[in-house]
């Protein structure tokens, strides 16, 4: 099944290298082969490829200089396994004028190894699993909360199964490469209860009890599942003086399917509060990547310290609340209202599941794929034109 991703790095490498920052099984080799089908490329996690390159970097620039005529771009993927090998891209970078396209699933790996990251010479672009408007009359809203978005299991015959493989198989090797492999039992641990905290604050001294590790190690783990993009931290909003804010971030994982999985819990019915917490993720994860992608600048979420609550702050303009109804009520609308007496008029949006438009005084209610189809087209900012 051919399906168009949003991000043209077909386009962006035109101007400038790039680091295409993903978890793996997200589409990033398939996204460059599909875009980038003549450039040359190297791909590391190729066992013979990576011994052969270990041993003598400038085997990359022996090839591309022996090749008849100059090409657009080269691609090396999982370049994080090789960090050594950006030296030899800096110099083709500045001595012959190539761009690269180098993927990887770890910037931790890169930064601890203290190498070279091109000075500023390649841009840093975050890749995610599909999102909504990518799948088109394909897109399933049960099937996405339940099996989450990566291609291969959204696409597969029996996604359970992809999605034990890659919480059971991957993570774990994920997390032996970042150096942890000598405690995996508490982080398989710390694995499920983080899965069990997504989109919630945490309180990092009760997760270290669950998780029968020390607080700071817990404070580290998280650090890492950021580092390797398994994780997304959304910070609070604050920039009120009447209510007090709370200060402490959420955190959410990069995939619906992977942690219901970890989780342990069994496919959602449309009703009840996991369906509500997963339709919430599934929400964070569309607005994240938006954002990730170059169509917004920023993504919060305000709370106050008396229970007031707002679930994201998108560019500091629009105040979106989540609900997995198909009936708003007044009483839906009380964190919108707060922020409004707290900060001024914003453009308040109650995102659902009902099936038309409508206004509720001056909030916007909408069904979910209208609500998406704005927010991806830009047409989302218009709406300051109608109020």
């Amino acid at each position: 099944m051919k399906l168009n991703r949003i991000l043209q790095i077909s386009e962006i490498i035109k101007t400038k290298s790039c680091f295409l920052l993903g978890p793996r099984l997200t589409g990033k080799s398939t996204l460059l082969r599909t875009q980038l089908p003549d450039a040359p490329s190297w791909n590391l996690l190729n066992a013979s490829t990576y011994r052969e390159l270990a041993s003598d970097p400038t085997l990359i620039r022996q090839e591309l200089l022996a090749l008849k005529s100059h090409p657009t771009c080269v691609v090396i993927d999982e370049v994080q396994l090789l960090p050594e090998l950006l030296n030899e891209v800096h110099l083709m970078i500045e001595e012959y004028g190539y761009k690269f396209v180098l993927t990887g699933s770890s910037a931790r790996a890169l930064r601890r190894k203290g190498v070279n990251l091109l000075a500023g010479r390649a841009r840093t672009l975050k890749f995610h699993p599909f999102v909504w408007p990518e799948l088109g009359s394909e897109f399933d809203l049960t099937r996405a909360l339940n099996f989450g978005l990566m291609p291969s299991v959204y696409l597969s015959e029996n996604p359970n199964s992809e999605l034990s493989d890659y919480a059971g198989t991957y993570l774990r090797q994920e997390v032996a490469a970042e150096g942890l492999s000598r405690n995996m039992p508490a982080f398989s641990r710390f694995l499920e209860v983080a899965a069990l905290c997504n989109g919630q604050q945490i309180d990092f001294s009760s997760l270290a009890s669950d998780s029968q590790v020390k607080r700071s190690t817990v404070v580290g783990w998280f650090e890492i599942l950021k580092d390797t993009l398994l994780a997304t931290e959304l910070p609070v909003w604050n920039q009120g003086t009447k209510r007090k804010a709370v200060s402490t971030a959420k955190y959410y994982l990069f995939d619906l399917g992977v942690v219901r999985n970890l989780a342990g819990r069994a496919d959602f019915s449309p009703k009840g509060v996991e369906f509500g917490n997963a339709f919430e993720h599934f929400m964070f994860l569309e607005l994240q990547t938006a954002c990730d992608y170059g169509r917004y600048q920023s993504l919060h979420y305000w709370r106050t310290s008396t229970q007031f609550e707002v679930d994201f702050i998108l560019d500091s303009q629009f105040a979106i609340e989540v609900k997995a109804k198909t009936h708003i009520a007044q009483s839906d609308l009380k964190g919108l209202r707060a922020l409004a007496e707290e900060h001024g008029k914003r453009i308040s949006i109650v995102v659902c599941l009902c099936e038309k438009q409508l206004r509720m005084d001056d909030v916007w209610v909408f069904p979910y794929g209208e609500f998406l189809k704005l927010m991806w087209s830009g047409e989302l900012k218009k709406l300051n034109d109608k109020d």
